[in-house]
């Protein structure tokens, strides 16, 4: 095994695995790792190239501000290299991105701008007009621009291009490859390599439904009226500079839900943790296999690591509450709790335990409130400000136990109870109790019912 003197020198040369347990058609499928990466996604490559290029034309040098607007990876591959040579970097980022992104950003030293998802190309706030911005009214600042960067997709063009038909030879060849589109660099870069040297392969664009994209692959109308999507990364309301369609003849257009699932489903079957976009490529991917009635070799890129996604579609209660796992429903108040007591999902103590273990548990699973239970009947609840009342002016009273400083008098509710009686609960600042005669179903708070509401629109 090679020894580096750089983490700069991993990127690249990502592995291949053959998909083993998918249901791919008549199909063989080949997952690129580009989660394998040092910095954990195929933004990697681009994030080199572009610092690297503009070093070598003497557009930068080290100590210099670099800026750019990301929703995320680019992001984590600017900072890689910035980090590693000695850059200041100043990263837009939109308020969808998830949190483990952020945070992933600022312990390797970029500043972090957020700035609203909700907006498009054109409005002060959306984040890549905001970055460049930003750029022109730093003195020195170099704005990297990947969605008008040619030197993104030449990434591309002269590195995974070459890199994937070499991989690929080795099983025979490739018929086709399913990507994404962001910036626009892979889809160009790899049009233009597999032009020269393998133009044969399909391209197939892998689109969240909400972008314009698609559309305009399959039926070529380029819409003015993008719609929102919660995948990460790919996806665009307008047509970067930079993109070269030419040679993508089929698009799909895939739900978020159907992303997150199939996520979910390569990591279980295959065992590979892959992040939202990769839901959304391997989706496509499947339905293009699946419609195939000769064999194919077909390539889907594994554009980001998972562990960046674990509070979001990894996480059970957060597909819940945006729709996204079915769960059973009751026609009453069950519909409404997040965590069901009887399946072990609610978050309890018992009146012996002390108040520093009640304050633990509410960090460790960012919750405000917390049932007491003494064996399944429910005796109290404790909330942040029952805690903060009874240890102010004496914080040795964090070891005092809980049934100190819990509230007995509950707002209970009855399972058959209407929605509307949660008002008057809320109103007095509680949370709702449900029971069923005796027996405790769990907690129904404010936020619960606004998921519940919204999980109604349609």
């Amino acid at each position: 095994m090679t020894i580096h003197d750089s983490v700069l020198e991993l990127i690249a040369e990502t592995p291949i695995v053959r998909a083993q347990r998918l249901d791919t058609g008549v199909c063989e499928l080949y997952l690129k790792l580009e989660s394998q990466n040092p910095g954990g996604s195929i933004k990697d490559r681009i994030g080199l190239k572009m610092i690297e290029a503009a070093e070598a034309r003497g557009d930068i040098r080290p100590g210099d501000t670099l800026v750019e607007g990301t929703a995320g990876n680019t992001g984590i591959g600017l900072a890689l290299v910035a980090q590693q040579k000695g850059y200041r970097l100043v990263l837009v980022v939109p308020d969808k991105m998830s949190r483990e992104k952020i945070f992933n950003l600022k312990a390797m030293g970029a500043e972090v701008v957020l700035t609203r998802s909700d907006v498009a190309k054109g409005h002060p706030e959306y984040y890549q007009d905001l970055a460049e911005r930003i750029a022109r009214e730093t003195p020195g600042a170099y704005f990297i621009n990947q969605f008008g960067n040619p030197d993104n997709p030449a990434a591309h063009e002269h590195g995974t291009g070459p890199e994937i038909l070499r991989q690929m030879a080795g099983v025979g060849g490739l018929d086709a490859i399913v990507f994404g589109c962001g910036s626009s660099g892979t889809m160009t870069g790899l049009s233009r390599c597999f032009a020269k040297h393998a133009p044969h392969v399909e391209m197939v664009l892998a689109d969240p439904v909400g972008s314009i994209l698609a559309e305009y692959i399959n039926e070529g109308t380029l819409s003015e009226k993008s719609g929102s999507w919660m995948v990460e990364g790919i996806g665009e309301d307008f047509l970067p500079s930079i993109s070269d369609f030419s040679r993508v003849k089929k698009a799909y257009a895939i739900p978020d839900r159907e992303s997150f699932l199939a996520a979910r489903e390569l990591l279980r079957k295959e065992g590979i943790l892959g992040g939202s976009s990769t839901g959304t490529l391997l989706a496509a991917a499947l339905r293009w296999c699946r419609e195939q009635t000769t064999p194919k070799k077909v390539l889907v890129f594994v554009c980001d690591t998972g562990n960046k996604y674990l509070s979001k579609l990894y996480n059970d209660y957060w597909m819940l509450d945006n729709g996204f796992l079915e769960r059973e429903q009751h026609g009453d108040l069950r519909d409404l709790i997040l965590r069901p007591y009887q399946q072990r999902d609610t978050v309890v103590l018992a009146p012996g335990d002390l108040l520093m273990t009640a304050y633990q548990r509410m960090k460790l699973y960012e919750i405000s409130q917390l049932p007491v239970m003494d064996g399944d009947r429910i005796v109290g609840i404790l909330d942040e400000s029952d805690v903060l009342l009874h240890v102010y002016g004496d914080e040795n009273r964090f070891r005092d136990p809980v049934s100190t400083a819990m509230v007995s008098k509950l707002d209970i509710l009855d399972v058959k109870s209407p929605v509307e009686a949660l008002l008057p609960v809320f109103d007095r600042g509680h949370v709702a109790i449900v029971v069923d005669g005796e027996r405790f179903l769990g907690l129904i708070t404010r936020i619960d019912l606004l998921n519940w509401l919204r999980r109604r629109v349609h």
